[in-house]
């Protein structure tokens, strides 16, 4: 499954470790998102690459396809306990876009390595962030 065969959708079949497995990986990334806001980069990429074998790009951009269903569906549910700035949503949202197709030009370039390496440094800045405030 890690692997990068292009019909993926249409040859692999789970097996019930496989599907447990990306079930606890989608129940943590979703319960992360609704308390924190976070997912997608800090929680299923991650355990995509270090317990089921993907590489970063793959287990990036698997990421980001769950995110959509996720964020669709936390959106709605912030929206109605009247959590959500739809304007300040879209100044940062659309613009976004930009840096997706920059980051995603970049990180094709990157290897895999140097990706997780990068990640690492990104979490620990992260900790050091919320240790001093």
């Amino acid at each position: 499954m890690a692997g990068g065969d292009q019909n993926e959708l249409t040859s692999w079949s789970p097996s019930r470790r496989d599907a447990g497995q990306l079930t606890v990986i989608g129940l943590a990334a979703g319960a992360f998102s609704a308390l924190f806001g976070v997912g997608g980069g800090t929680v299923m990429v991650p355990l995509l690459v270090l317990w089921r074998g993907f590489n970063e790009k793959k287990a990036t951009g698997t990421s980001l396809l769950a995110i959509v269903i996720i964020a669709g569906y936390a959106v709605i549910s912030y929206g109605l306990f009247g959590s959500v700035d739809v304007v300040k949503g879209l100044l940062i949202g659309i613009p976004a876009v930009g840096g997706v197709l920059f980051g995603t030009w970049i990180q094709q370039r990157l290897t895999d390595r140097l990706l997780s390496g990068m990640f690492a440094v990104l979490m620990l800045f992260i900790v050091v962030l919320y240790l001093v405030k």
